[in-house]
């Protein structure tokens, strides 16, 4: 019985410059095809998870690279495709002893692709209704409050706060709130 390509294919790691792991991956992508090694350099990742960061004052969900300087290749390895993916501009050498390449186990890879990814970073929340929140940032910044309201579509809660004496209800966007 002759194994598939796939079953030969391993995930090497490739070091790179910091900063061009995608820049990397494109022009790996265009060696590839140049070459005709498509059925020999299977699969190029670039780890990424998505980030809720505030920009100019929104909410912005933002790519962030989990491994900078690294890019994951599935390939049959032998002196042809080390070759081009040595000589591709960026790339350092292959991850192990001495520059020799090691695979990676599936249980490697699998921690490595398993990221949050966008849609997930924009629903995750880490409280609910009636859960005691801290501010985090913003002019109530470190104060203590209780969540009435969470509205998803305007990425909004509304929080009671005690200032000077009294209860009051203040919106803050999502980002500004962690669970105490």
């Amino acid at each position: 019985m002759s194994e598939t390509i796939n079953e030969k294919a391993e995930w090497f790691l490739i070091s790179t410059y910091s900063g061009s792991e995608e820049k990397v991956k494109k022009s790996l992508m265009m060696r590839i095809k140049s070459f005709g090694k498509e059925h020999e350099i299977l699969q190029i990742e670039v780890p990424v998870d998505y980030q809720v960061k505030l920009k100019g004052g929104k909410r912005d969900v933002a790519p962030e690279k989990v491994y900078p300087g690294y890019v994951l290749v599935k390939m049959i390895m032998n002196d042809e495709t080390w070759l081009i993916v040595r000589k591709t501009p960026n790339v350092i050498g292959f991850v192990g002893p001495a520059g020799k390449p090691n695979s990676l186990t599936d249980q490697e890879v699998n921690i490595m692709l398993k990221r949050v990814g966008a849609e997930e970073a924009k629903a995750n929340l880490n409280f609910d209704v009636n859960d005691s929140v801290r501010i985090i940032s913003g002019p109530f910044s470190d104060m203590i409050g209780v969540v009435e309201e969470i509205n998803m579509n305007t990425e909004k809660a509304k929080v009671r706060l005690m200032m000077f004496g009294r209860d009051m209800p203040v919106e803050l966007d999502f980002i500004n709130i962690d669970r105490v």
